[in-house]
């Protein structure tokens, strides 16, 4: 598969901007063509430790599986490219340095709620990418539409409970701990450092394959009106460091 010929995602269940931005990143909708090869050259193997997915050996691979088949044909999924534009502003968006991928998934738009997920490339870690990342994908989904937002009622984040730096990312950007859902995902056998370290039932069809325990997180509607936006807004102005 070439792919300089597959086209950036219009199926999304609402509407997204061209771009998404603070002082430091934007986010862009992501395009095989221009961002696939970059993100999968960024990415390493501890990248994609703590997912169900992944990694991928090639650009084509990463398109076919994740792009094609996981987040393009379904419309509560959304996949962004961070760019990041902190070394010199005035760089052409199109030559700024890759710096994750970031997006929307189990979104509904009936009831007004998503999940986000965020993905930094190993040179851009605890810097100021994942907590711009997060808060551009909060701004968005949680503010009013007159603030040019979606005004939707919640966003969840899951992760690995093995993933203690996603859930203190999740928490100090403003979400709320929920709870453990156990047994929420089969884990590959490479990545079994990540599972929940028990053993299936017998008979169990994939008795092989251990499986992962998830946290899960949210911040919302009013939970961003007392205090979430004021936070994010610190945050991602550099007022306030993580």
């Amino acid at each position: 598969m070439n792919v300089s010929t597959v086209a950036k995602d219009e199926n999304f269940c609402f509407p997204i901007p061209d771009i998404l931005e603070t002082g430091k990143l934007e986010l862009i909708p992501f395009e095989p063509s221009l961002h696939a090869e970059d993100l999968i050259q960024g990415l390493d193997e501890s990248s994609w430790l703590h997912v169900p997915v992944g990694p991928y050996s090639s650009a084509d691979e990463f398109v076919e599986r994740f792009w094609n088949e996981r987040i393009r044909p379904n419309a509560g999924s959304y996949l962004f490219v961070a760019l990041d534009k902190s070394s010199n502003i005035h760089i052409d968006p199109v030559n700024r340095p890759v710096a994750g991928m970031a997006g929307y998934v189990n979104t509904d738009a009936e009831n007004l709620c998503t999940e986000i997920f965020v993905f930094v490339l190993p040179r851009f870690r605890h810097t100021h990418v994942a907590s711009h990342t997060v808060g551009l994908l909060l701004r968005y989904a949680l503010n009013s539409l007159n603030e040019g937002g979606l005004c939707l009622r919640r966003v969840q984040w899951s992760a690995d409970v093995n993933n203690t730096a996603s859930v203190r990312l999740a928490t100090k950007m403003g979400m709320k701990m929920e709870g453990v859902r156990r047994w929420t995902a089969i884990v590959p056998m490479h990545k079994a450092g990540a599972s929940n370290a028990r053993i299936a039932r017998k008979g169990d069809p994939r008795r092989e394959c251990p499986g992962r325990d998830s946290v899960s997180l949210a911040i919302c509607w009013d939970d961003w009106e007392e205090e979430g936006k004021e936070l994010v807004e610190k945050i991602v102005e550099g007022r306030m460091n993580l």
